[in-house]
């Protein structure tokens, strides 16, 4: 059974950082794109980050480019959300997703992903 896991969530300073993880377990992972998501309360989702199946093509959205990593370690099934700079805008619970895809694309729209985790809660205050 395919299995999303976020971890690494948890209340920082505004101008801290922290990183998020998200292990995956049943099924190829390295044929999947993986997005991040976040919600924040009384707000739509919004897709923050993703990246192809290879590692090769990344998106950010224009809230966190410049402060935000994406990353993924094929070998160990697990992708990284490093998140420097942080803003109180930035609280919300943190997703991570995925759908079988390119190599050399990935794409935000929430619609396109089949598989999510259960998210964990990201707080930026003072």
């Amino acid at each position: 059974q395919s299995q999303l896991v976020e971890s690494g969530g948890g209340l920082v300073q505004p101008g801290g950082s922290l990183r998020l993880s998200c292990a995956a377990s049943g099924f190829t992972f390295n044929y999947y794109t993986i997005g991040w998501f976040r919600q924040a309360p009384g707000k739509e989702r919004e897709g923050v980050s993703c990246i192809a199946s290879s590692g090769g093509s990344t998106k950010y959205s224009d809230s966190v480019k410049g402060r935000f990593t994406i990353s993924r370690d094929n070998a160990k099934n697990t992708v990284y959300l490093q998140m420097n700079s942080l803003k109180p805008e930035d609280t919300g619970v943190y997703y991570c997703a995925t759908y079988w895809g390119s190599e050399t694309f990935c794409s935000t729209r929430s619609d396109w992903y089949t598989n999510w985790g259960q998210g964990t809660q990201v707080t930026v205050s003072s």
